[in-house]
């Protein structure tokens, strides 16, 4: 009889943030999955194939999405000592405004005794442009916490296994200068449970990481680098077959630029191959650079490939804007074709727009609402505010220059005040963000951007429909201006962050009843008119029809008349620059 195998627990936890009431964000499904999760996922199976902590030791893995799932501290630990005491209890993925909730779970295994590590953007963007290490970092080690700056791949993750097998688990483990290769490495994964807790029941893999451009709001490029990194054709048909087997073919990929990866060609011809010759259908949402359209090629492949949903950062509409956080690849002259380009195929376009640069007023944010409302076709409008963010070039600037930014990280998600503007009041600054986004999702314009998508051919019409509900509707009803905003908000009363008191049994069912009578019983109502206009106006025969500014062809609309050029701060000069530009390459083209 063989000896009974030692067993180490691995649990992956990505957490979520607080309210603005101090509560868990928890969702009955979340809609985006968390690719960090099953990087680490791939990572930490391939460790327990290749037994990393000897053959006598079997490493059992818990893997918890903490924004459609809530933690139960108290059974976790219950069974890991039931299995002899050993485990790793990994945050992952951490953002900044995540990183005060993972303290607080870290701190309830703490006091088990049991070693927790932090790693994800926060921590390495801190480490890769702070000279110094931040209050909240220095608290996560006095805690006896490791902190992993950088990627885990290509073995860098056996080291901190191991210290914790062994019970000295580093301050630190540092890999922001050593950055992996992706060819061959673990492939990310995650089990169909985890994959069932999201509302379209999609999984996530990265192809490539790493971003050419300079934006000094983004940490990527200080965390990731600036040189791209790429997995191999190979690799994602083993990502597409692994997931195929448990029934899984729509996917989330999380590259920055996924039109900057050099083999995206060889990439999408694998996936147009399992299509064809296998059957093999997937269904993808990319991200891309708003020079993507001008690769000779990429979006008919990317249609072929499966993409049906785009992620665009257009950030803004005025070239001086764009020039402060050094955006100089956005051209606003080419986002009307660019647009229409994407639009001659059925794909739902949502675009990153960004609000509180210093020009910024209550007015001019609301009239550019206004004007990519009526010129610009885009589906879905993710509004966030000019935020930074530690890791970005903007946090190192501001801490440099003493600039007071707000101490509670649980505020940096992109839609919280976290600088003073320079002309508007906190509260002006805060209420024109809510009002701006709701200015986008009126009814009426939610029966515009349908109406566009059905003349244009499109067949998603329930995606649409469903998409500006959650952004619209939703994001009314719960105050969460996010992407990660899911259906059926959870709560729960002992939960709340620590530095709030607990509130009394009547005063939290109280305001969670009113929160039900009055938000989700409205959005069942809004809910159902969505889908029944979206049936109303694809069952219309004469939708075909349908035009205005912004699907209109070149020849119907004047270039220099619309308002994006003679509005925006900027947009004469680059009408000016769009002329000479055109001008050149008649002359080039005359002279070849």
């Amino acid at each position: 009889m063989g000896l009974r195998q030692m067993i180490f627990h691995v649990v992956l936890i990505k957490p979520t943030r607080y309210d603005d009431a101090g509560y868990p964000i928890h969702w009955t499904r979340s809609p985006l999955p968390s690719n960090t999760l099953a990087c680490m996922w791939g990572i930490v199976d391939d460790c327990r194939r290749r037994r990393v902590l000897g053959d006598d030791v079997e490493i059992v893995t818990t893997t918890i999405d903490e924004t459609n799932a809530r933690i139960d501290h108290a059974r976790l630990i219950a069974r890991i000592r039931r299995d002899g005491g050993r485990a790793l209890i990994c945050l992952v993925g951490v953002q900044s405004n995540q990183f005060p909730r993972a303290l607080d779970i870290a701190g309830f295994f703490r006091a088990a005794g049991l070693p927790v590590a932090i790693g994800g953007f926060h921590v390495s963007g801190c480490l890769a442009m702070l000279d110094s290490l931040p209050p909240e970092l220095a608290k996560a080690q006095e805690l006896g916490i490791g902190l992993f700056a950088g990627e885990a791949e290509d073995g860098r993750f056996d080291a901190v296994l191991l210290d914790a097998f062994r019970g000295r688990l580093a301050p630190l483990y540092d890999h922001l200068s050593d950055l992996p290769t992706l060819a061959g490495q673990p492939l990310p994964f995650l089990p169909a449970e985890l994959v069932r807790r999201t509302i379209s029941e999609s999984s996530s893999f990265d192809l490539g990481r790493g971003c050419p451009f300079e934006c000094s709001f983004c940490c990527i490029i200080n965390v990731q680098g600036r040189r791209s990194r790429y997995r191999t054709p190979d690799d994602l048909e083993a990502i597409v077959r692994a997931n195929a087997a448990i029934g899984i073919r729509e996917f989330f990929t999380t590259d920055d630029n996924l039109a900057r990866n050099k083999d995206w060609e060889a990439l999408f011809d694998r996936l147009i191959l399992l299509r064809e010759r296998d059957g093999l259908e997937v269904s993808l949402q990319i991200q891309i650079d708003t020079l993507a359209h001008r690769t000779p090629g990429f979006i008919e492949k990317a249609f072929k490939a499966g993409v049906t949903k785009l992620f665009i950062g257009l950030e803004n509409i005025n070239p001086d804007n764009l020039a402060i956080i050094k955006k100089k690849q956005n051209r606003i002259t080419e986002y009307r074709d660019m647009l229409l380009a994407w639009k001659k195929y059925p794909v739902v376009i949502t675009c990153g727009y960004i609000y509180g640069f210093p020009g910024d007023t209550r007015e001019s944010v609301l009239r550019d609402i206004d004007i990519i409302k009526k010129e610009l076709p885009i589906d879905i409008l993710y509004l966030t505010i000019l935020t930074p963010l530690p890791g970005s070039a903007d946090h190192k600037r501001l801490t440099a220059e003493g600039v007071w930014m707000d101490p509670d990280l649980n505020q940096y998600d992109l839609s919280h005040p976290v600088v003073h503007h320079p002309t508007m009041s906190d509260e002006e600054f805060a209420s024109t963000f809510a009002e701006a986004w709701q200015r986008f999702y009126t009814p009426d314009h939610v029966e515009r951007v349908m109406r566009r998508a059905a003349a244009l051919g499109s067949d998603k019409r329930y995606t649409i429909a469903h998409r500006l509900f959650y952004m619209g509707e939703l994001t009314r009803i719960n105050g969460e201006y996010s992407l990660d905003m899911g259906p059926g908000r959870l709560r729960y009363r002992s939960e709340r962050r620590p530095t709030l008191p607990l509130e009394s049994w009547p005063r939290y069912f109280g305001r969670v009843a009113r929160d039900f009578a009055s938000g989700y019983i409205r959005a069942m109502w809004v809910f159902y008119s969505y889908r029944r206009m979206a049936r109303r106006i694809w069952s219309d025969p004469e939708r075909f029809r349908y035009r205005d500014a912004a699907i209109a062809p070149a020849s119907e609309t004047e270039f220099e008349s619309l308002d994006l050029y003679r509005e925006t701060r900027g947009g004469d000069r680059a009408v000016l620059k769009h002329r000479a530009d055109a001008e050149r390459l008649a002359n080039a083209k005359r002279r070849s």
